[in-house]
């Protein structure tokens, strides 16, 4: 498929960004230019807002590029895409200029919204099924789009292990990886495997961008991702090996609830650019052992 990009689009989102949210608006009005390379959205919150709130959102699309990050399309799901609500989307993000759009290799409904993210069974059923539904989602939005690898905390029964899951459904589908650097960190600690060893497997060619944020700790075993917290050190270094794997590219802190004054936030993204500004130029190209 040949994916192609809106016409009004801003210019490629690049650097490091933040997630908008409505419990940051006021201080995001006020932050300095130059503080924050991008932002990103989830478009369930936004598509049919109109009034005050719908031109406030405005003026963050006009003066940011912006990305986007699904939270509903249950890729994973057994029921038929809603491409209703797919053609609305479509509409939101040529209103916006929004190019880049990613959602989750997961579940959220079966008969009803389930409101959390459910994992996949690592079957090659399960490949053949998520990638002719991101197939149908790139073909409907008129995009090549990227897929999040999930935090999960029920191991399934499956056929292959996750990294080499994921890997298929790229392939399968022909879409990029948005790769959150802190599911990575939460799945191996706890489903115990080698996280820098994950991140080196993924397909080079693939990697169109980063998710990195904050977790807690339920116990020594058991690590939940929330993203109400700030982001640990091993979390940033697992960051810095993904820039030495697949280069610095746009790289998004998530932060949804327990905000901190905006100036933490913003150090978290300077900390983001300088790992950035130190990553090679070009990076080493890093072949996954999937086929």
């Amino acid at each position: 498929m040949n994916a192609g990009t809106s016409t009004a689009a801003h210019a490629p989102i690049a650097g490091a960004g933040l997630g908008l949210r409505r419990g940051l608006l006021t201080p995001l009005e006020a932050v300095a230019p130059g503080a924050i390379d991008f932002m990103e959205v989830a478009p369930e919150n936004w598509i049919g807002v109109g009034g005050r709130l719908g031109r406030r959102f405005r003026s963050f699309t006009e003066r940011y590029p912006f990305s986007a990050h699904g939270l509903s399309l249950s890729i994973g799901g057994p029921e038929p895409l809603d491409e209703t609500f797919l053609l609305k989307l479509r509409r939101f993000l040529d209103e916006h200029g929004i190019a880049s759009y990613s959602e989750h290799l997961s579940y959220c409904s079966d008969h009803g919204h389930l409101y959390d993210l459910m994992p996949i069974p690592f079957t090659e059923a399960a490949v053949r099924h998520c990638a002719a539904r991101i197939r149908q989602v790139q073909d409907v939005l008129g995009r090549r789009i990227a897929i999040e690898n999930v935090s999960f905390y029920t191991p399934l029964a499956g056929e292959m292990s996750e990294r080499e899951f994921v890997c298929a459904v790229l392939d399968a589908a022909d879409c990029d990886l948005l790769l959150d650097v802190n599911n990575v960190h939460v799945n191996s600690v706890n489903h115990r495997y080698d996280a820098v060893e994950f991140i080196r497997a993924m397909p080079a060619d693939r990697v169109s961008q980063y998710h990195i944020a904050g977790h807690y700790n339920e116990a020594a075993d058991l690590i939940v991702d929330t993203h109400g917290a700030a982001i640990i050190e091993p979390v940033f270094a697992l960051l810095a090996e993904a820039y030495r794997c697949f280069g610095a590219k746009p790289t998004l802190l998530e932060r949804d609830f327990n905000f901190p004054p905006i100036a933490e936030l913003v150090a978290e993204l300077d900390r983001i650019r300088d790992l950035q500004a130190q990553a090679p130029i070009t990076a080493p190209l890093v072949q996954s052992d999937v086929a």
